[in-house]
């Protein structure tokens, strides 16, 4: 029988693997393609989704994000501030989100290792955890982690709806 944490690692898991399906075989270019002239990027799309998982886990695991603490905020370069996740993103910004698929899997690898690292180390008391009281009702660890998956599939879907056009 599975436990709540070997279901959880299991959907960050597919996470992890379908960025690195989606960026397979991509060029920069593709990446940085935009279907309309107001549409989000895969680019932005994969960085977004990474940094918010990155930004939710490490918040409640009360560790680092590997997007500062492991350099990848240096090693993708881009022009925003190091706690930024991409969240209200006007259409520039998310235009300034270029980059290589090998940074963005690599990126992706960290985040996916960080996460699953911290969820098999939970147990089912921990998932009823207050982690954000500022909601009502106030968010338990199960729900915030629910959260992270919920957001992080909506935008690969896109990458992958926006790379299917492609």
């Amino acid at each position: 029988m599975s436990t709540s944490a070997d279901l959880l690692e299991d959907a960050f898991g597919r996470i992890g693997e379908g960025v690195e399906l989606v960026l397979d075989e991509l060029t920069p270019q593709q990446l940085a393609h935009r279907i309309t002239p107001d549409a989000n990027t895969i680019a932005w799309l994969v960085w977004h989704l990474l940094r918010v998982q990155d930004d939710h886990v490490s918040d409640a695991a009360g560790t680092d994000q590997v997007w500062t603490s492991a350099g990848w905020h240096k090693r993708l370069g881009l022009p925003f501030d190091a706690s930024d996740t991409g969240y209200g993103h006007s259409r520039d910004e998310v235009g300034a989100v270029t980059t290589t698929p090998e940074l963005l899997v690599g990126y992706a690898r960290a985040v996916t290792a960080a996460t699953q690292a911290y969820v098999t180390s939970l147990s089912d008391d921990d998932l009823d955890r207050v982690v954000d009281e500022s909601w009502d009702p106030p968010v338990t660890l199960g729900v915030r982690l629910v959260s992270v998956i919920e957001d992080d599939l909506k935008h690969l879907g896109q990458a992958e709806y926006v790379k299917g056009l492609l």
